[in-house]
């Protein structure tokens, strides 16, 4: 079985609950933005098993509640048993489908997102260019978990997808992009020959303004470090701190810790 955008409910059937409620939408043109409600107890009777099809798609989910399950190996084996806190993702490219073996009850948003959809996001912000999405597991992220939280207020209404869903899909889409995206070998925005220095992981901004946008968002003790390197468009962290320490002799944890503005 493989999964497109004209079916995408059937989401809820990999996942044993095929009543599971499920929003679509088509965000920007042709391709399909789908959310199912996922809440499924462990079943003692059965091997409590996930099994996603090959999709040329990405696939998503933001867990409401702690959950706890194991990856499922293509030789039917299982990983270890993983925790997954409230509030944290696991993100997975489904070219090779995906499975997984619940170790608990599981609340979660799930959402099957077209690689299509991401292309389109990207022709929003012609400087961005084409990019892949690095799978995450685990990962806290305050963005999608305020997102999610719009979406479940949709769930909670009359089962029909408002107008006001799209800029909701399209939000996610682009903080996706943004978050987690690399660039496609090969295919780059506008903004290369700006570039001072190109190294994977940042996105197509001139290093000096990338540092001192850093260096501006580091006196914000609100932000994380991780806020403050993807605000400046760095996806790793440990890059960031390469970048930023080559650039000003420090790590941005004794910059901020100095008050060096």
């Amino acid at each position: 079985m493989n999964l497109n955008s004209k079916d995408m409910a059937c989401v809820g059937i990999c996942f044993g609950t095929p009543e599971a409620p499920c929003l679509t939408t088509v965000p920007i043109r042709d391709a399909t933005f789908s959310v199912t409600s996922i809440c499924r107890e462990p079943r003692a009777d059965e091997a409590n098993d996930v099994r996603l099809p090959v999709s040329e798609s990405y696939f998503l989910m933001l867990y409401l509640e702690d959950a706890e399950h194991a990856d499922i190996r293509a030789d039917g084996s299982c990983t270890k048993v993983r925790r997954f806190a409230r509030g944290t993702i696991c993100l997975v490219d489904l070219a090779d489908g995906a499975a997984i073996r619940l170790n608990s009850r599981l609340r979660s948003l799930a959402f099957v997102l077209p690689k299509a959809l991401f292309s389109e996001t990207a022709e929003l912000s012609p400087e961005t260019g084409r990019r892949r999405l690095i799978c995450r597991r685990g990962e806290p992220d305050s963005v999608l978990r305020n997102l999610g939280t719009a979406l479940l207020a949709f769930f909670a209404g009359t089962g029909t997808a408002p107008a006001p869903l799209r800029p909701v899909a399209v939000a996610i889409c682009a903080h996706l992009l943004h978050r987690y995206g690399e660039p496609i070998e090969g295919s780059v925005g506008k903004a290369q020959g700006a570039l001072v220095r190109e190294e994977p992981g940042t996105t197509l901004r001139p290093l000096a303004t990338q540092i001192d946008r850093a260096k501006s968002h580091l006196a914000n003790h609100a932000l994380s470090l991780a806020d403050v390197a993807h605000a400046c468009g760095f996806d790793d962290l440990g890059h960031f701190e390469r970048v930023f320490v080559g650039e000003t002799g420090v790590t941005p944890s004794v910059w901020r810790r100095r008050g060096l503005h």
